[in-house]
């Protein structure tokens, strides 16, 4: 399945977006998706909340402000939504102008760097999930000031919000995660992102939780 996606990026063709998505939203995939997401995450808060709350007190004990960080994000059909995650940083930026965080970034507590790394800064977005706002599985949605900047430099960059945004994705599995230094790498993200839109199944879904459980064990790599 890789090579399928290599090869799409090396005809430099992303996949152009059609009705036929928003006429899926009522089907019956569609119900297992949401059926999916709400169980893994209600289940998941539920065995999660003692890790929930220890990461809450040694956030609180760490550094000053909030333990919760919130952001204004784009969904399904750009539609705005606020992301849920533990604070990392120092600064709670959700302006016009935000700066990607960056490997060795002074603005990452020490603490943070730890909840960076082993991912569980994102684990709060199962509210988002059981909120309908988010799912499990989709493209990683980006601050609103990275939309609108890569928005003018990437064909269909849009079309990324034909599916719900999601905890991982297809593009996040497969090395496209973390800072985008350069618009090329934030390219193959979007042409990975528009390819697992037009190729969703369950199936798919549940391969890309099982190698995000893996990836994060073996190889944690997120700053």
């Amino acid at each position: 399945m890789e090579s399928r996606v290599e090869n799409l990026s090396a005809r430099g063709a992303a996949p152009r977006r059609t009705s036929s998505r928003s006429s899926r939203a009522s089907s019956r995939p569609e119900m297992v998706k949401r059926a999916l997401d709400l169980t893994v995450a209600l289940l998941a808060l539920f065995f999660l909340l003692p890790l929930f709350l220890a990461v809450a007190f040694a956030i609180k004990i760490d550094s000053r402000g909030p333990i919760f960080f919130w952001q204004t994000r784009r969904g399904l059909n750009g539609r705005p939504f606020r992301i849920l995650k533990f604070r990392t940083m120092t600064v709670l930026e959700d302006g016009g102008v935000i700066e990607q965080a960056k490997r060795g970034d002074a603005r990452v507590t020490r603490l943070g760097k730890e909840l960076r790394r082993t991912s569980i800064d994102e684990l709060p977005q199962l509210v988002n999930v059981i909120r309908g706002e988010m799912s499990l599985v989709g493209p990683r949605p980006h601050a609103l000031a990275h939309d609108e900047y890569y928005g003018q430099l990437i064909e269909n960059y849009s079309a990324r919000h034909s599916v719900k945004p999601g905890i991982t994705g297809w593009a996040q599995v497969n090395g496209a995660r973390g800072e985008t230094p350069e618009v090329a790498d934030m390219r193959r993200r979007v042409e990975l992102d528009l390819w697992y839109a037009d190729n969703w199944t369950v199936g798919l879904d549940l391969r890309i939780i099982a190698t995000t459980a893996i990836q994060v064990v073996r190889n944690p790599d997120a700053f």
